[in-house]
């Protein structure tokens, strides 16, 4: 096996290893209460140990939100590569609106979701997890080529777009997800646009 293969091999386990405790995570919580489910319950529901847990995870409540520092990185990367033409507020939306998907995984879908918003420690996560990635959105939209825009307008304008994608979720989790994610978002940012309001591309 080459050390391409054993590198990607580990990386798989990893993941296999993380998505494991944070499903057995999210099934303690709901059952026994975030405050009251320590992390050598989780550990022990997994056959790990505490220490072993902190390798894969570094607090509690990070065991919620998967892989989102990846994300954050994969997202700024997808705006960096729109068409130089396409002007910020539309490559937002094209962007969030694709990845919005794997956003909502990474917190674990409406189980999740719910014990995130009245959980006032995980609620507090959320939003740090959130500023972080506003951040990296920011950075790449004066990033991307031909871009003129200034920090302020560029914070501007990811906040906007956070504040679409936080109240589609919130509209979400009203419906108790029957809800089109898609079309509420679209609905956000057409409600948001800084331009007359044009249909997004297919």
């Amino acid at each position: 096996m080459t050390r391409a293969e054993t590198t990607g091999l580990r990386e798989r386990t990893r993941r296999a290893v993380r998505a494991e405790l944070a499903e057995l995570a999210l099934g303690l919580f709901v059952e026994h209460g975030y405050e009251r489910t320590t992390v050598e319950d989780i550990a022990a529901a997994a056959g790990l140990s505490k220490r072993s847990f902190f390798r894969y995870f570094p607090t509690k409540e990070d065991v919620l939100f998967g892989d989102v520092d990846e994300l954050a990185d994969q997202i700024a990367d997808a705006i960096r590569e729109r068409p130089a033409g396409e002007d910020p507020w539309t490559c937002l939306h094209l962007v969030l609106r694709d990845w919005e998907g794997r956003i909502h995984a990474a917190q674990r879908e409406l189980t999740g979701l719910r014990l995130i918003e009245t959980t006032p420690a995980l609620r507090a996560r959320l939003h740090q997890k959130r500023d972080e990635l506003r951040a990296r959105i920011a950075t790449a939209l004066r990033e991307r080529p031909g871009s003129t825009l200034d920090a302020f307008t560029a914070d501007l304008l990811t906040a906007a777009a956070g504040a679409a994608l936080d109240a589609a979720a919130r509209e979400w989790l009203r419906s108790d997800g029957t809800a089109d994610r898609s079309a509420l978002i679209a609905e956000a940012f057409a409600v948001l646009s800084p331009h007359p309001a044009k249909p997004a591309p297919a």
